[in-house]
């Protein structure tokens, strides 16, 4: 199968689902390494090929490709159902942003008001997917476009990722903290 070929089913795959739930969305492919993306601002569904067959294929049990960007789909399509949120946050996540330019990991990792702006961005995140997820659920409910075992299966492994994150951040949090504690003594 050609790299281009593998594009095209890739994108028809996506455009199925945006069809079946009834939702005006554009698709869009790239190359920034994210399996797929909602851009609210733009208001289209992003997705890199290559990157959405790897992290298919991280899955330790993969299911079909089909399975797995239908589910990602939902997933994705559950962030437009949440637009109005993810609007609202814009602000706070421009300053968190901005923090993250001015100053290096090194200096985020030693300074604990940098470091708590990272876990509410995390704290943000888990909150953004899971609502996403709590979406998509509903959408496929409607639809059934894929298995409730499937769907949990891909979620689990999803949410997994961003809490993974979460709790290294948090764990060098509570060590910051602890190193602080006997200088304030």
């Amino acid at each position: 199968m050609t790299k281009q070929h593998n594009e095209k089913e890739l994108y028809d795959i996506i455009n199925s689902v945006v069809q079946a739930v009834g939702m005006r969305m554009t698709i869009k492919q790239d190359h920034s390494g994210i399996n797929m993306s909602y851009n609210f601002i733009g208001h289209y569904v992003g997705f890199d090929a290559e990157r959405l067959i790897e992290a298919k294929n991280e899955l330790p049990h993969p299911p079909s490709i089909e399975v797995y960007v239908k589910t990602m789909t939902l997933h994705e399509l559950g962030h437009a159902v949440d637009r109005e949120a993810l609007q609202s946050s814009l602000p706070r996540t421009i300053e968190i942003f901005t923090m993250k330019k001015q100053h290096s990991l090194q200096e985020i990792y030693l300074h604990e008001h940098l470091l708590s702006m990272l876990l509410e961005e995390h704290h943000m995140n888990i909150q953004f997917e899971q609502t996403a997820w709590e979406n998509a659920w509903a959408l496929n409910h409607k639809h059934h476009l894929v298995s409730d075992e499937d769907f949990d299966y891909i979620k689990h492994y999803s949410l997994a990722t961003y809490k993974k994150l979460y709790d290294q951040d948090l764990q060098a949090y509570h060590h910051l903290l602890n190193q602080l504690v006997p200088q304030l003594a």
